[in-house]
């Protein structure tokens, strides 16, 4: 009797097992990763603003920059503030910034660029050669810019 039980308990999982609504097997989940910024060329021609500020701290300058046959032609602080107890800066280029960037990191300083998804063109820079020390205490701090309103031109 048992041995009837049995072979009857598995004859109805092997039947409801069967049972299928004859739907394909959904294909599983695929990762697909988020596509990275394209590559950037520097354009000849263009503007853009620079403010220089690190993440949460005060701005320390905001700049519109033109950039004519890929030289600096124009720097205006449009901040309404003045440099004071330190020099007036010259902002370079973005091409400039990135050399500067990489020059810190080959000199075993911290480099970070975040770059526009859209045209890989850099919306933030920062650089740091410090000894680490807090700029409160005297260090230097890193430098960092945050882009803004860049526009190639024609």
């Amino acid at each position: 009797m048992r041995y009837a039980r049995a072979m009857c308990g598995i004859a109805l999982v092997a039947a409801l097992a069967g049972c299928t609504d004859d739907k394909p097997a959904a294909a599983p989940p695929s990762f697909v990763a988020p596509a990275s910024a394209p590559a950037w060329t520097e354009p000849a021609d263009y503007a853009f603003v620079a403010d220089r500020q690190c993440e949460g701290g005060p701005s320390l300058g905001r700049y519109r920059v033109t950039v004519t046959a890929g030289e600096v032609a124009g720097v205006e602080r449009i901040d309404g503030k003045t440099a004071s107890g330190e020099e007036e800066i010259e902002v370079p280029s973005l091409g400039g910034l990135l050399e500067l960037a990489q020059t810190a990191a080959d000199d075993g300083g911290a480099m970070t660029v975040k770059t526009d998804p859209a045209d890989g063109h850099p919306v933030a820079i920062t650089f740091d050669v410090s000894d680490g020390t807090d700029p409160e205490a005297g260090g230097e701090g890193p430098t960092c810019f945050v882009i803004s309103d860049y526009a190639p031109r024609a």
